[in-house]
């Protein structure tokens, strides 16, 4: 798909959606599944890496695992989420992050959290014909600067703030605004104001299209659940059962069983044992 393509999906009404991958195997259910747009997000830090934050991860973790994406959905339109790394030290190196996973990783193009440099890069970044999402509400690379993990544009003029950068966003270029942890009503607003698609996470029903994280909706993060996340399986579940069955085969001998064993010719078998007499 085209960036081209997600706006006319909004002028028709058809909803999209939007998940993350962090491997190739994941990103093959994805895209069978028909995922419009699967996210490399900088959460694989948190969810898969062990950090506290996802400030910690670095630019090579971020391709590294884009790289992986993109080898099990080669034809999906994949975004790199930029990492703090890569928008903290000047629009030089964010344009040289954002090439990498264009060139290196097979993305289709990146998002960039809200930030006092945001419009500088991703005017830097839509010169070189990068396709660039915004990232506003609730950004986690600033959220202890901004009060932590809470709702946010809660009061009227936080409600306006955050729909002029969204224009002003816009207006630059990009091809697709992510909405996180907002009232239903100002990203109602904001959906209707913009000509691109919104994306929401925890930010209601109204938006253009939805996003969360994999691991969240099929219960395979467990420390600790978003309001906004709705589960659909519980995986870790069904996972630590099927290692406790293994365990408990292994310790009593019952695996591997003869199906489960490889075979040698019985005249071969024969004739190795004659040599060891």
């Amino acid at each position: 798909m085209k960036t081209s393509d997600f706006i006319k999906a909004k002028k028709k009404g058809r909803l999209l959606t939007m998940l993350t991958a962090y491997d190739a195997p994941t990103a093959e259910i994805l895209a069978s599944a028909g995922i419009d747009m699967i996210l490399v997000g900088d959460s694989v830090g948190m969810v898969l890496l062990g950090y506290p934050s996802t400030t910690q991860v670095t630019m090579d973790e971020m391709i590294h695992h884009a790289k992986a994406v993109h080898r099990g959905a080669p034809e999906a339109f994949i975004i790199g989420d930029m990492p703090y790394e890569a928008v903290n030290q000047g629009v030089s190196k964010a344009l040289k992050s954002a090439q990498r996973f264009i060139s290196e990783a097979g993305c289709a193009a990146v998002k960039i959290e809200w930030s006092d440099s945001c419009l500088e890069i991703t005017r830097a970044l839509l010169k070189n014909k990068i396709p660039v999402m915004g990232h506003l509400g609730l950004t986690p690379q600033t959220a202890q600067k901004n009060g932590g993990f809470r709702v946010q544009a809660k009061s009227a003029e936080d409600a306006f703030t955050l729909l002029k950068r969204a224009q002003e966003w816009e207006s630059l270029g990009i091809f697709s605004l992510l909405l996180e942890c907002v009232p239903v009503n100002v990203a109602s607003k904001v959906t209707k104001k913009l000509k691109i698609p919104v994306m929401g996470i925890g930010a209601g029903a109204d938006c253009d299209g939805q996003v969360l994280v994999f691991h969240d909706i099929v219960g395979l993060f467990n420390k600790f659940q978003p309001k906004f996340v709705k589960r659909y399986a519980n995986a870790s579940v069904l996972l630590r059962k099927a290692v406790d069955r293994y365990a408990s085969e292994v310790r009593r001998g019952a695996f591997p069983s003869n199906a489960q064993s490889f075979h040698m010719d019985k005249e071969e078998a024969r004739a190795f044992n004659r040599r060891l007499v």
